[in-house]
């Protein structure tokens, strides 16, 4: 197609706007309407390429226009028609008067966009994708090329030429199967480029690698061998965008590498989380300077007792009625604040670099005190630090340096300092990690001390303070202290906060945990159903903290006895996670476990057996043959194959897990020990009498055998 030429009789070729891959775009005018549009054209193979693409990059560019066509949402292009003309299809869009993001880099010499800019990006992108993603659409190929931002301030996702419908999965897998390359490499996915199954979060990956790129100028893997990039996307950890742009906001960098996390389940778990992130980024009441301090936007977002505010992580850890780590014990939202009269406010003006939706915060930096050797300067990037060992877990470093920090701090800034308390904090979390629970009660009980003297009973962080001292006396065992203390936590963060505040809602949790703990089934599940139902009113239906609370719901039905109704809950719970997560994420195939287990609770061993069977296989796949998850599902295959009476087989079984145990764990772990006593039960039902007399002394002298501390 050339210039001034008239397509069907209507849209009119002004200029060349830009050339592709597929095809060409043209400034041109609907005659009929008037208006200018942009037209793109399928350019036509030449005469040396293969001529089996043809009919690819065709159908190609079909899906481009019936994809683009059913998406409505002002950060999408739009699309007003599609055709065929002398037997090239065309496509007619909205026109874009801006430049798309490598347009800007380059205009800007490479240099990166303003911090203001990047958030602004990235909030409108996410949005767009959030509509993209609930319509089934995930657009496979996000780079700052596909980005426009209109002169308005617009943002604009276009080019969905390799999209996948949810719907139409089969005629993805025939368009991607042709040698012709899917995504970029400096923006594909470590899924995308391993060929496994891509969702929403492989675009949440690419747009993690644009905003890298616009934040600090370079891509993440900015090399230049095409394969090294895309081993780098698969096995190294990006460079932290702060090494390369010191004055970037560190909760900004936070955003940007959890997107970039290599595990899909590992990122945000879809757009609209991502856009709750970015929107509390945005409205912690802080922007930074190009010397790093940070500022206050406005007071009048938030209550101004909240500016500054450090929290440590909700305690956890190995021993009695351990729980996997809980995000949701964060402060994680905005709240409904007390009179102002009657809050305590801190001494000072503190000035937050977090929004107080991020799990975990950088230490504030005061605007009273110069950066020096030694200085509060110095303590944030200590914080920070010792936060990233925490994360990678090395929880004996970071102990260490988080009581150094304490102990800094407290010389410093004073031992009551809010400052001081969060990272005295810290340290109990990191004992908490060690199984030092005693210790870390402690901490935790000096902390809440000195944070309702500094702070008062109801600010914010008081009250999380209380939540880990009530999670650390689970740890130890004091079952009736701890249900105390979560009621209490409860109580005020519903009476502070408000009663459906995330916040409120994981104490709520930990009440209902202790309370199932203690034996009392029925209040921990009417309490597991409030919170589940509370979680889908404010979170979503489909929110990761929603779903928890529903398998928890499940679990107290099995623990009373009502194996019908968890089953069905389990059911429901699996058809949702699995739309939500995959049918092979973690937790769906813990809901399937737990089908399995009501299964055989109600007599139906041949389904149980292939239940447990077919998760066993799924976790050994995902998790790895000595992941704790599969050898329960190997335990759980064991134990339906005696009730069936296939003895020698689940003497396989149980072998086959206690010595997967005695390897990974030792052989005096009671694990091990556990195993082995039913690897001697099932020699018993075989007349193997010898041997199972044999095996239960064996496991009978490693219990009696003292421990390495002479206990």
């Amino acid at each position: 197609m050339g210039e001034n030429r008239l397509v069907q009789g209507r849209y009119r070729l002004l200029d060349l706007i830009g050339r592709g891959g597929m095809g060409e775009v043209w400034r041109a005018r609907d005659e009929s309407l008037g208006r200018r549009v942009a037209v793109k054209c399928l350019r036509p193979p030449g005469p040396y390429h293969d001529p089996s693409l043809a009919p690819v990059l065709r159908e190609r560019f079909r899906r481009e226009a019936r994809v683009a066509a059913a998406l409505s949402h002002p950060g999408v292009t739009v699309v007003h028609d599609f055709g065929e003309y002398d037997g090239i299809p065309y496509l007619v869009m909205e026109l874009l008067e801006g430049r798309d993001l490598s347009r800007l880099l380059a205009d800007g010499k490479g240099h990166p966009l303003p911090v203001d800019d990047v958030l602004d990006i990235a909030g409108q992108v996410a949005a767009a994708l959030a509509h993209t993603h609930k319509q089934g659409v995930v657009h496979r190929d996000l780079k700052p090329a596909n980005i426009v931002r209109l002169t308005d301030g617009t943002v604009k996702i276009c080019d969905f030429g390799i999209a996948r419908l949810g719907h139409d999965i089969g005629i993805t897998a025939r368009l991607t199967g042709t040698g012709v390359a899917l995504g970029t490499p400096h923006y594909m996915s470590p899924e995308q480029i391993g060929g496994d199954g891509v969702d929403q979060r492989s675009d949440l990956y690419s747009l993690g690698c644009v905003l890298y790129e616009i934040a600090t100028g370079a891509p993440p893997f900015d090399l230049e061998d095409a394969w090294a990039i895309l081993l780098g996307h698969r096995d190294t950890p990006p460079t932290p965008p702060r090494a390369l742009r010191p004055d970037l906001p560190g909760h900004l960098e936070d955003v940007i590498l959890g997107l970039l996390a290599k595990r899909p389940e590992e990122r945000p778990y879809d757009a609209g989380e991502l856009v709750r992130r970015l929107r509390d980024v945005r409205t912690a009441g802080a922007s930074v300077t190009a010397d790093g301090i940070p500022q206050r936007r406005s007071a009048a977002r938030l209550p101004s007792w909240t500016c500054g505010m450090t929290t440590g992580h909700k305690a956890l850890g190995t021993g009695p009625g351990a729980l996997p780590p809980d995000a949701g014990a964060a402060l994680s939202g905005r709240w409904n604040a007390p009179r102002r009269d009657a809050l305590p406010c801190p001494a000072g003006d503190r000035r937050g670099g977090q929004a107080p939706g991020a799990v975990r915060r950088a230490m504030p930096v005061p605007r009273a005190e110069p950066t020096a050797p030694g200085g509060p300067g110095t303590l944030a990037g200590r914080y920070e630090s010792a936060g990233a060992l925490l994360r990678a877990g090395r929880a004996t470093e970071a102990l260490a340096a988080y009581t150094d920090l304490a102990e800094a701090a407290a010389r410093l800034l004073g031992a009551d300092h809010p400052d001081t308390l969060a990272a005295r904090q810290e340290t109990a979390y990191a004992l908490g990690r060690l199984g030092r629970h005693a210790e870390a009660h402690q901490v935790y009980a000096e902390v809440l001390a000195a944070r309702v003297r500094v702070q008062g009973p109801d600010h914010p962080d008081t009250l999380r303070c209380r939540h880990n001292l009530a999670c650390a006396l689970g740890r130890l065992g004091r079952l009736d202290d701890a249900c105390r203390t979560a009621r209490e936590a409860a109580a005020a963060r519903a009476r502070v906060l408000g009663p459906d505040h995330p916040d409120t809602l994981v104490s709520r949790c930990e009440l209902a945990y202790v309370q199932g703990q203690s034996g009392r089934w029925e209040e921990a599940l009417a309490l597991y159903r409030a919170v589940a139902e509370a979680r889908a009113r404010t979170l979503g239906a489909d929110h990761p903290d929603t779903l928890a609370a529903r398998y928890e719901t499940a679990l107290s039905l099995g623990r009373l006895g009502r194996s019908a109704d968890a089953l069905r809950v389990y059911r429901e719970l699996i058809r949702d996670r699995t739309r939500v997560q995959g049918p092979t994420h973690p937790e769906t195939l813990r809901a399937r476990h737990g089908v399995g287990v009501h299964l055989g609770r109600l007599g139906r061993w041949e389904d149980a057996l292939a239940e447990a069977r077919d998760v066993c296989l799924l976790r050994e796949q995902t998790l790895g043959p000595a992941h704790p998850d599969t050898l329960v599902s190997r335990r759980e295959v064991a134990v339906a194959l005696g009730w069936l009476g296939r003895w020698t087989e689940a003497l396989t079984e149980y072998r086959r897990l206690a010595a997967t145990r005695e390897q990974t764990l030792g052989p005096d772990h009671p694990g091990t020990l556990a195993a082995r006593d039913d690897e001697a039960h099932c020699l018993e039902r075989l007349g193997r009498t010898a041997e199972a007399a044999d095996l239960y002394r064996r496991a009978a002298a490693l219990r009696r055998r003292p421990a390495p501390d002479g206990t």
